[in-house]
């Protein structure tokens, strides 16, 4: 049996962002618009993103009515997105049910950022290391500017266990690779952040805040961030944050485990190995030794 649904793993698309707690979609735009309406060319590529932001691993083909009401937009407006996209190859057709999923272009678009990534290489023996440590599953993460997203993972051997797809978003305030990333971040910008709704379940307000910074003042202090369950009562999750060599953090190693397993000594253990993980990982990036701790 195998968990697809972890509170690491929440996926966050335009169409779901009112159920997660986040700001409601974008208005929507007729994509033909003129220019000079304000609502033109600019409008029909935002549209445009947010038909392929549509797709998730858990629903890789969709309709144009499942994908027009997911982005709240017209189905002549998705159809219309949907004919420009599968010409440049950003999304296909399933000949046997006549859906849409993404097309090989993205990985197209994707391969140069994922070929200079080098802490994505770097990181991975890592993480190998860490699932034969704990048998658990171990993913890097790097963050957008506002979530936490997947961009590798190595799956427990275990047939129960918790997984993060590529491509997984995290924006919950609770969760572990969050916090590793808003621990580093100037109260201002996390202010930012939390007026604009752009992280989920913490409201805005001067007491939120305040709980929320004593948080990841622990975090940056004991050097990991650790969900037990906070965010999703069947998993714990500890994350670590991977250094560079000014000293920025650049990425993250999260470790995803059922909590029905999760015993108060080997958390321990999950919590040390992480971090060794992350300081490993920091070191190859050039992080001094008394950064990557």
């Amino acid at each position: 049996m195998t968990y697809r649904q972890p509170q690491e793993a929440d996926v966050v698309t335009p169409a779901q962002n009112g159920e997660n707690g986040m700001a409601p979609p974008a208005e929507t735009v007729n994509a033909d618009a003129p220019e000079g309406s304000g609502r033109g060319p600019l409008h029909s590529l935002l549209n445009g993103i947010r038909v392929l932001e549509a797709f998730s691993v858990a629903e890789p083909l969709l309709g144009v009515n499942e994908i027009a009401r997911r982005v709240n937009l017209h189905k002549s407006t998705v159809s219309r997105v949907l004919g420009t996209l599968e010409q440049v190859d950003l999304v296909e057709r399933d000949e046997h049910s006549g859906r849409f999923g993404l097309g090989l272009g993205v990985i197209g678009l994707a391969g140069p950022l994922l070929a200079h990534l080098d802490v994505r290489r770097i990181t991975y023996p890592a993480l190998e290391q860490l699932v034969q440590w704990t048998e658990e599953t171990a993913a890097l993460v790097v963050w957008s500017g506002h979530e936490s997203i997947v961009v590798e993972q190595i799956p427990s051997p275990k047939q129960v266990k918790h997984t993060t797809p590529l491509g997984t978003r995290f924006n919950k305030a609770m969760s572990a690779s969050v916090q590793v990333f808003l621990a580093q971040q100037p109260e201002s910008e996390l202010r930012r952040l939390l007026r604009h709704g752009l992280i989920a379940d913490c409201g805005s307000g001067d007491e939120d805040v305040a709980r929320l910074l004593e948080q990841l003042d622990v975090v940056h202090r004991q050097g990991f961030a650790l969900n037990d369950g906070d965010t999703d009562p069947e998993e714990l999750s500890v994350a670590a944050p991977i250094l560079d060599h000014r000293r920025d953090v650049v990425a993250a190693v999260l470790l995803s485990v059922p909590r029905s397993r999760a015993t108060p000594f080997l958390v321990q253990d999950y919590e040390r190995r992480v971090r060794e993980a992350a300081n490993l990982v920091s070191a190859r990036m050039g992080a001094a030794p008394d950064a990557a701790r």
